[in-house]
């Protein structure tokens, strides 16, 4: 069923020499002390974690699914989850990245997304159960009351208790602002949540005693829409004042959802029946605290894909080195072999080449996006902390939706290595593509957040948070512009940069005259940003192998290959993507829709 080896070297390149984050760290008070072996010994011992442990339960995870007993209302997660959330707990991973007030270890966003990056690789559904709490920890870090705090996060932050986030209904997604859901307020306080969820991922389960759900509901007289929905806390037991667990609360698992992939994880249809809650932050105002919860999951699902295509790219490369299929055209290779491996073919190595980079670009991007998530919660400088919050703002759809897009590319890719095997279950490599696929769908489907990177964060502010990222790639372009090394990565990384600049304007223009050009043109417009970003670390990438091409070191090689192939079989997909983007919503929106 494969194998998971966490790409330590590759993390380590990233953090180390891309980013300097011992450097960058040493700004932030709260990091100051940490260094390269702290940060060392965390990925060594995280990628210990997810290949003994997690790894060898997501195969027969998927297989066997999630169980509930309709009479208990309990849900019975697949052999072996239990026991491993018991050893994460244990080794204190859920606590990584927390507060040291509430029981955390207080270490940096970006070595949390790098120890992500390995669990998802290892176990996308079994992840899934940790990496909601931290988003609910979050937001009732930022927008719970003192007593709330003191309740409930250092149960989040120790593990022993999980959250969700309740938001969907049967009849609305992504239009939240038709939920009606309703709460009432009660003489103590509470208040009582009464309606229906759906898609509730992790909403019941029995790898920890309790489940914090934050379920968005109405108020009695709530505005309509979107302005009329408040955010409460609704956990699964009631917790007494000692801490400790009481009576069960009226909030339900009807029936979990039959899905595409991730089996392992309890999709639930989650049913609230006069359940008590507390409410969060202020009354019609609950949305606004809840986007601290689905941006940090918008960029956890970057992390999934990501995640995925590094796993997806490893088992294909060893069975491409294995299988043996036809000679190469170029004459035979393996002369003591009846054929050669199939890694010796062209299409075959453009498949893992295309897995392999878009691994290794969305490494570097997560990396350098977690690492403003930490310049803007601990930089002392106010401005360096607002300037760190609009960059993150800017590229959290990019995160989402560019790397989910790719994922769902890559594992197809290295599904397709296998050929007939890798579409049967035994080999793992379809479980891949099946789990893939969601990531494109939910915390904002990709065509929303696409809507949100151009109608929001560009057009929205008339471009200022695009251009102020695009200084840093002209700053960069104009820095390495006459090393003639460099040409091959700086012209086509300078020249993407201008013809993104023109389509913003054009498109900008457009839509003054009719709103649903951006509509239109928003998902290839996205796409096209998120080839620029990767042109970007990408040709920081290859500067630093060129330096040390002759080192030795064969990792710095590869790593010039990987570039090349990137600039010269992928970043050219941007000049469909602009054509695309051009061509306007006539094309679209013409056709009468009794004519579909």
């Amino acid at each position: 069923m494969g194998q998971y080896v966490a790409p330590i070297r590759d993390m380590q390149f990233v953090l180390h020499e891309l980013l300097n984050v011992q450097e960058e760290l040493k700004a932030l008070p709260d990091y100051a002390e940490i260094d390269a072996d702290i940060i060392n010994q965390v990925l060594e011992e995280g990628g210990k974690f997810t290949s003994e442990v997690l790894f060898p339960l997501n195969h027969s995870g998927d297989r066997e699914g999630c169980k509930l007993d309709v009479a208990t209302n309990s849900v019975t997660t697949p052999k072996g989850f239990k026991e491993a959330y018991k050893q994460y707990v244990e080794g204190g991973w859920a606590a990584l990245a927390c507060d040291p007030e509430y029981g955390g270890q207080g270490l940096p966003v970006l070595l949390n997304n790098s120890f992500y990056e390995m669990l998802n690789s290892a176990n996308q559904a079994w992840t899934m159960y940790p990496g909601l709490s931290h988003g609910a920890y979050e937001c009732l870090k930022e927008h719970g009351t003192d007593e709330q705090k003191k309740t409930y996060l250092p149960k989040l932050v120790s593990g022993e208790w999980t959250g969700t986030m309740c938001l969907t209904e049967p009849h609305c997604g992504t239009d939240l602002g038709m939920l009606r859901s309703k709460a009432l307020p009660q003489a103590d306080g509470s208040w009582t949540i009464t309606g229906n969820k759906i898609f509730i991922s992790a909403g019941e389960h029995d790898m920890a005693e309790n489940i914090l759900h934050l379920v968005l509901a109405r108020v009695p007289d709530a505005p309509e829409g979107s302005k009329g929905i408040s955010l409460f806390l609704v956990p699964k037991f009631l917790p007494k004042e000692d801490g400790s667990i009481g009576e069960r609360n009226p909030i339900t698992c009807g029936a979990i959802e039959e899905k595409m992939g991730i089996h392992g994880n309890s999709t639930c249809q989650m049913n609230l029946d006069g359940a008590k809650g507390w409410i969060i932050g202020q009354p019609n105002k609950g949305l606004n605290a809840m986007f601290v919860f689905m941006n940090a999951a918008r960029l956890g699902v970057g992390m999934q894909s990501l995640g995925l295509t590094e796993v997806a790219y490893q088992n294909a490369l060893i069975y491409a080195k294995d299988r043996i299929q036809m000679r190469s055209l170029s004459g035979v290779k393996a002369p003591d072999k009846p054929a050669d491996p199939i890694i010796v073919h062209p299409d075959v190595r453009r498949m893992l080449l295309t897995a392999k980079a878009y691994a290794e670009g969305a490494r570097a991007f997560t990396s350098y996006v977690a690492l403003q998530i930490d310049r803007e919660l601990h930089h002392p400088d106010e401005d360096v902390r607002k300037e760190a919050a609009d960059e993150v703002a800017l590229l959290t759809p990019i995160v989402k939706a560019f790397i989910t897009d790719n994922g769902w590319i890559a594992t197809s890719e290295a599904m397709q290595v296998f050929g007939g095997h890798g579409y049967i279950s035994e080999w793992g490599m379809e479980q891949y593509v099946r789990d893939a696929r969601i990531n494109l769908i939910y915390e904002g489907t990709n065509t929303i957040q696409s809507l949100d990177l151009l109608g929001r964060k560009i057009l929205g502010d008339n471009g200022a948070k695009l251009r102020k990222f695009g200084e840093k790639i002209k700053a960069f372009v104009e820095d390495n512009g006459t090393d003639e090394a460099m040409s091959e990565f700086i012209t086509p990384l300078g020249d993407l940069g201008d013809k993104v600049t023109k389509l913003t304007m054009e498109i900008g223009m457009k839509a003054f005259q009719n709103p649903d050009e951006v509509g239109a043109a928003c998902v290839p417009y996205l796409r096209v940003v998120g080839h620029m970003v990767y042109s970007y670390f990408f040709a920081q990438m290859a500067k630093i192998a060129l330096a040390k091409e002759d080192s030795g070191d064969n990792f710095y090689k590869a790593k010039l290959a990987t570039a090349r192939f990137y600039f010269a079989r992928l970043q050219p997909e941007t000049a469909t993507l602009i054509r695309q983007a051009r061509s306007g919503s006539a094309n679209l929106m013409a056709l009468d829709a009794d004519l579909f």
